[in-house]
């Protein structure tokens, strides 16, 4: 018998829709690890990712009866997750900057060869800590989250050829920095 993928955790969201607190608890314990994973790669402070997990949860407890099984719990979960966390940045000023206007000098992958070396993981997360804050966001939801440009294009508020051209200066930005570690 095959099992919808959509339908993963059912009985637990259907009693937390009704309100039952140990049903609740259950779904904030298989999920609070990867959810705060998320948050933190995104906000990268400890308090503040722990924050906006926890005001995620309670928004997500109040809002369950808009979740139609559309998505998973988790993806519905996450989006929340994603949303608070750019809210968050963007109190504190750290925003995507608008690159329709500028010139665009990238090269195109198909420029690298086979012979570009693989880098190791950990030169890599390093890397990607060093880019400035609009750049990790696109690397982020991209590369770690697998969110496509016309979804991150919704989620920050700007256009797809702006997150592609985001993208793809984070790229490149983060190969020169990953050349210098």
């Amino acid at each position: 018998m095959e099992t919808n993928v959509l339908y993963t955790h059912k009985e637990l969201v259907e009693q937390s829709k009704l309100g039952h607190r140990t049903s609740q608890y259950k779904l904030y314990e298989l999920y609070v690890d990867a959810m705060f994973n998320v948050s933190m790669r995104m906000v990268r402070i400890k308090e503040d990712a722990e924050d906006i997990v926890q005001d995620s949860f309670v928004e997500a407890f109040n809002k369950l009866d808009s979740f139609k099984y559309e998505s998973t719990f988790g993806s519905w979960l996450k989006r929340i997750i994603i949303n608070k966390s750019i809210n968050h940045l963007k109190k504190r000023r750290i925003q995507v900057a608008p690159l329709e206007n500028q010139m665009h000098h990238i090269k195109a992958d198909e420029d690298y060869d086979d012979e570009t070396p693989v880098m190791e993981i950990k030169k890599v997360i390093k890397g990607i800590r060093l880019l400035p804050a609009g750049y990790q966001q696109i690397i982020n939801l991209y590369l770690i989250e697998g969110y496509d440009h016309i979804e991150i294009g919704d989620i920050l508020n700007i256009t797809t050829s702006t997150s592609k051209s985001q993208y793809h200066r984070a790229k490149k930005k983060l190969l020169e920095i990953i050349k210098t570690l």
